[in-house]
């Protein structure tokens, strides 16, 4: 079972909570019926996407020091999922994902950061306006990147519109509406000490497992926290809207985020802390709400989904499946027997190897007791070369970009900036080394004795059987989904524009 014990009597002590610091109403449902009749109401779709946001930072998680009143609403009266991960820990890619409703590997120059999304692959945007609904985003939609280059007209989360308002005054009477609410928080840069300055206590912050501890670190955690503080209550006023608009209760919502937090060993990396992200749902026309569910979910799966509850079949190319059926049944812990296991991968986040394109390709599966990866070029550096940023003379340069130091595949902070600085001191120097050092082909974590994923057991013996198992499995699913790096083609990533800029290595 994935969620601690923590979790689960938080969610519990929440859902029993008498007020909620959110002027948004309570609605019952309890006469009415979830499925049948209610999936026939075209619903509206409203999803919030935060930009560099983990599982389980979130208070209705467990987390001692974030507040996340909206979120916790959602998931109270809705759906709180504990095992959603993304397609890949890296914003352009994980975006295109959940647009199509495939693997980001599918997506030829969609897999990379910096990339474009090319117009052949359908968007389920474009396929709900052409159903007969509006749709609009504001913010970051897909991205970063380059659409026109693609061949598309526009942003494929849809028309860009300056707020949620603007949206619904443009919206035609009578058409239901999906929006794209995307975000930038939490993506760095911070204000340093805005979370200490705003009333969070240093003390109270649980540093994640694969970080130093130390002042800096935890004055960085609560910045960041600060920042997705910020990010829960404009979602919440954009719930305040439909609810004096009268129509919160037919709005499919959906609040996540598209990767994990950008520390080192975080985002950019398949571990839990770049792959694990929240996820709730509320539709209180059609689901019954107050309820976990442990089954594991991609991202990828929204498309299908939304998709589905309103009526339309998902396109034959989309890889994902809906999760309708779990939504709707009614049921909590383990729902769908099928859904034991979800993938992940990454191929360039930024060109930060040593003098070319390449990223730093890796594929997983991750179950209830095991994560496996799968590390095509062991060779290279996971968080970038030591030296710097490279940039090759075929490089696309659309602006500047000081990256610091080297290790430029994780984002500059200052945590990263402290675990170089004492990369030699026996209390970090282990930490440094499972962040910035080359890695081995295989990695495996039993996540029954070690949730945080830092003792690679691989190697073992007593975990052979485990590790010949997974790899196969994972390498059928690639196959099946016609993942480039295992049909002899995976090179092609390094070869695609990056859009991005970047400034020369060191030498």
């Amino acid at each position: 079972m994935i969620a601690t014990d923590h979790t689960r009597r938080s969610f519990l002590k929440i859902l029993g909570a008498d007020a909620v610091s959110l002027a948004v109403a309570r609605c019952s449902h309890a006469s009415e019926p979830f499925g049948g009749e209610a999936l026939k109401k075209r619903p509206n779709i409203l999803f919030c996407l935060a930009d560099d946001w983990s599982w389980p930072h979130a208070s209705i998680a467990g987390d001692k020091v974030v507040r996340t009143p909206t979120f916790n609403l959602i998931a109270r009266e809705g759906v709180l999922f504990e095992n959603a991960f993304v397609s890949s820990p890296s914003c352009t890619p994980s975006r295109g994902a959940i647009l199509t409703g495939q693997w980001h590997w599918r997506l030829e120059e969609g897999g990379n950061l910096w990339s474009t999304l090319p117009a052949r692959f359908p968007v389920y945007p474009d396929l709900l306006e052409a159903a007969g609904y509006h749709v609009g985003v504001t913010r970051k939609g897909w991205g970063p990147g380059r659409d026109a280059t693609g061949g598309r007209t526009r942003n494929p989360a849809g028309p860009s519109y300056k707020t949620f308002q603007d949206f619904m005054k443009a919206r035609p009477e009578g058409k239901p509406f999906c929006f794209w609410f995307g975000s930038q928080d939490p993506h760095r840069p911070y204000k340093w000490q805005s979370g200490v300055q705003g009333g969070m206590k240093l003390d109270d912050v649980q540093v994640p497992a694969c970080l130093p501890d130390s002042e800096e670190v935890r004055t960085d955690m609560c910045d960041y926290y600060w920042e997705v503080q910020r990010f829960d209550t404009e979602v919440g006023e954009l719930l305040k809207i439909l609810q004096d608009k009268g129509e919160l209760d037919n709005t499919l919502v959906v609040m996540s985020g598209d990767n994990g937090l950008p520390f080192p060993r975080c985002k950019s990396n398949l571990y839990d802390t770049g792959t694990n992200v929240p996820l709730a749902v509320r539709w209180p026309a059609a689901i019954k709400g107050g309820r976990i569910v442990e089954d594991f979910i991609s991202l990828s799966d929204l498309a299908p989904t939304f998709l589905e509850a309103v009526g339309l079949k998902p396109p034959a190319e989309m890889t994902a499946r809906s999760f309708l059926g779990i939504l709707t049944s009614g049921k909590s812990g383990r729902v769908d027997a099928a859904r034991d296991h979800v993938l992940t991968g990454k191929e360039r986040h930024v060109p930060a190897q040593e003098n070319d394109m390449g990223g730093y390709p890796a594929r997983a599966i991750r179950t209830y007791d095991f994560l496996y990866i799968r590390n095509f070029k062991p060779d290279r550096w996971p968080a970038g070369c030591p030296s710097g940023y490279a940039q090759p003379v075929d490089i696309v340069v659309s602006k500047p970009r000081d990256t610091g130091f080297g290790y430029a595949d994780t984002d500059a902070s200052p945590t990263k900036s402290y675990m170089i600085k004492h990369r030699d001191d026996p209390k970090v120097a282990g930490l440094f080394g499972l962040a910035f050092a080359k890695r081995p082909a295989e990695e495996l974590y039993d996540l029954r004795k070690d949730r945080a994923q830092l003792n690679n057991v691989a190697e073992a013996p007593e975990y052979a059987k485990v590790r010949k198992e997974l790899s196969a499995a994972l390498m059928a699913e690639l196959k099946a989904t016609n993942d480039p790096r295992v049909l002899g083609q995976g090179d092609k990533f390094d070869q695609y524009p990056y859009y991005g800029g970047g400034v020369p290595a060191k030498k």
